[in-house]
């Protein structure tokens, strides 16, 4: 049964290779065997009042095909899965994003933008759609069509991977937006999982009608292979416990009345994620403090770390007849919500102990030692959070998706898609990527892992800069050090600096130096090298301890250390105040933009301010954001490496 050759999968499992030899013309005998929705009685999906629910055959001509019918029921080839295994992407088109200034979407393929079919309900199914619309008309919504989460949902609802990293996050004043996009992925994924329920119950009820009948006539098997491997069908990949709170609440308002008349284990929810609501004393209590007491953090600080900040969770939640499962059984999960950081916790479990059972996750199989991931539609939220967490633990998660599993798990393998056996998954797998800005490592996820044979779309932006916000009158004097490819450009960036600026700094009689890098890794090289020099320094970094990072502050204040090293990581957590800086270098510029001038304002005096940033042209997503798009471009390519900005 391999399609167009040979499988792309060198050796696939027994268990695989056993349901290509079971699959023939026949599914005579598959009630005998467990399908996705035969569990329990409860789980059964019973027909409710939504049109996509009727179980007579339509004619093909008469029924408009959804997105995911089309998605899932296409054939791809060996070519086709070869061509995308080189992963090579043209984009073609571009349109402007609605409500972000100078951006745009550009996209692989064919526009499908324009093509929106307002009496197809966007392809929502008609109770989704139905109950969306009353929750954005009673949020005080009144132009549906035009809105940004339901234009958000086409992009979705066209299952192309997605990357948008101009996100404007809820903490930075963007709950408006961050709600829409959050609004549309969830509304996205309730739809496949509603859809791909609705085709294994109807598929099951044309199996049993047939058998009740006492027909002879066979039939055919093709039409019915509707399953994947295991159960889950979304994983939705979040950085703290308090915005996996916020999603799960939306996604629970989000279900229509009748599909959750109960919420299993809510308590237990609110009890590990975060307070269900505040008091209206506790309430007015806040904000009597807030009126009284200046806040030693910014407001964004304030709203991102409000609530749980723990980085370890897990959760998977179900869909049954009338019921949402909180903490129902992975393997039998629908949707799996988790941090990166618990992900791996599992993984590194699981592979120290060969005898532990890793199916406590619905998606989770063991192949050589290695735990995989295999889920449908991946969702990355928050993205540039969880870039300032572990991105190395992201990138191991998403390299564990859709492998074919060694041994099966109660799968009915008559109905499993022919385009999983032939270890085709992930050139069906849909991934969006979300984040407040863009990174080398997020691009390279997205171009690298990121392989679906329906194409791409990403977000574009023309950024104008954040110069105007440097409060003082201070010299910007921006360095440019050439890297002959993006392998040697950390080793040329510390050869720079230590012929170019630190002979400066060794020399002088001047203390209040800040030594700002944006990576862990750079601050290594750099405190290496300081001790190397036997210089007068002290350190704020990832894991200095408290007790060190008030010392190191005092000391720097007095004058009793020369210089200090500071990174983007503890000032994202911390965000402190730093007293003493007379004299600012920025060894790479931070990935948000807002650091910036942060961090150049704290410099204190009045004559001759002064800040040296170091950068090359393959810093061109930091420096666009810092000093705009056009002066960044002009920067990179100059024939002069030196440009100084008031």
């Amino acid at each position: 049964m391999k399609r167009g050759g040979r499988s792309l999968v060198s050796s696939p499992p027994a268990f695989a290779n056993d349901a290509k030899k079971l699959r023939v013309s026949t599914v005579s005998n598959a009630t005998g065997l467990q399908t996705e929705d035969a569990e329990t009685e409860d789980d059964l999906e019973t027909s409710g009042p939504d049109e996509d629910d009727d179980l007579t055959v339509r004619c093909p001509s008469t029924v408009a095909t959804s997105s995911f019918t089309k998605h899932v029921e296409y054939k791809l080839s060996k070519v086709e899965a070869d061509d995308l295994s080189k992963k090579k992407w043209k984009y073609t088109w571009e349109v402007p994003a609605a409500d972000i200034s100078n951006c745009k979407w550009v996209g692989t393929g064919e526009c499908f933008v324009k093509d929106d079919d307002l009496s197809s309900n966007y392809g929502l199914k008609q109770k989704l759609y139905k109950h969306w619309l009353d929750v954005y008309k009673t949020s005080g919504g009144n132009d549906f069509h035009s809105s940004k989460q339901r234009w958000f949902f086409s992009l979705c609802n066209s299952y192309r991977d997605i990357l948008h990293g101009e996100k404007k996050p809820f903490y930075h004043k963007g709950l408006e937006e961050d709600s829409n996009i959050m609004d549309a992925y969830l509304m996205h994924s309730l739809n496949h999982i509603f859809r791909t329920r609705d085709l294994v119950r109807k598929n099951n009820a044309k199996i049993d009608k047939h058998q009740m009948s006492g027909k002879e006539e066979i039939l055919p098997g093709d039409n019915f292979l509707d399953q994947g491997f295991t159960r889950p069908k979304i994983l939705i990949l979040l950085p703290l416990r308090s915005i996996a709170l916020l999603v799960i609440e939306r996604l629970i308002q989000l279900t229509p009345a009748n599909s959750k008349v109960n919420v299993e284990h809510i308590d237990r929810f609110y009890k590990d994620f975060g307070s269900e609501e505040v008091s209206s004393d506790e309430e007015e209590e806040q904000s009597k403090n807030a009126k009284t007491k200046k806040p030693s953090k910014p407001s964004d600080h304030q709203s991102l770390f409000k609530g749980d900040t723990r980085d370890d969770f897990m959760i998977g939640i179900k869909f049954t007849r009338k019921t949402i499962k909180l903490y129902g059984d992975f393997y039998s999960s629908d949707i799996i919500v988790a941090s990166p950081l618990e992900l791996m916790t599992k993984f590194g479990k699981a592979e120290k102990n060969k005898e532990l059972d890793t199916d406590y996750l619905s998606s989770i199989e063991r192949q050589n030692e290695h735990v995989l991931l295999y889920d449908q539609v991946v969702i990355i939220d928050h993205a540039d959070v969880i870039s300032l967490q572990n991105w190395s633990f992201l990138t191991s998660v998403v390299e564990r998706l859709n492998h074919i599993p060694s041994k099966q798990h109660g799968t009915n393998v008559m109905r499993i898609r022919q385009w999983y056996l032939d270890g085709f998954a992930r050139f069906y797998r849909q991934t969006i990527i979300l984040g407040y800005y863009l990174n080398p490592d997020m691009n390279a996820l997205f171009n690298h892992h990121c392989v679906n044979y329906q194409g791409k779309v990403k977000s574009v932006r023309e950024h104008r800069g954040v110069l105007p916000k440097v409060l003082s009158q201070v010299r910007q004097i921006y360095e440019r050090f050439d890297a002959n490819s993006i392998a040697d450009v950390d080793d040329a960036r510390l050869e720079y600096f230590e012929k170019k600026v630190f002979p400066k700094i060794k020399d002088s009689d001047q203390g209040g130096i800040m030594l700002f890098a944006s990576s862990y890794f750079e601050f290594v090289r750099l405190r290496n090298f300081l001790k190397s020099q036997n210089a007068s320094f002290c350190l704020l970094g990832d894991y200095t301890n408290q007790k060190d990072i008030s010392r190191a502050r005092v000391w720097f204040f007095e004058g009793k250390r020369k210089i200090m090293l500071y990174t983007e990581r503890i000032h994202f957590y911390r965000r402190y105040k730093i007293r003493g800086i007379r004299n600012l270098i920025i060894y790479s510029l931070p990935e948000r933009k807002e650091f910036y001038y942060e961090i150049v304002n704290m410099l204190e005096g009045s004559d001759d301010l002064a800040c040296t940033v170091l950068f090359s042209q393959y810093d061109k997503l930091q420096l666009e954001r810092i000093v705009g798009t056009a002066p960044a471009k002009r920067m990179i390519k100059s024939e002069k490496g030196v440009f100084v900005f008031y």
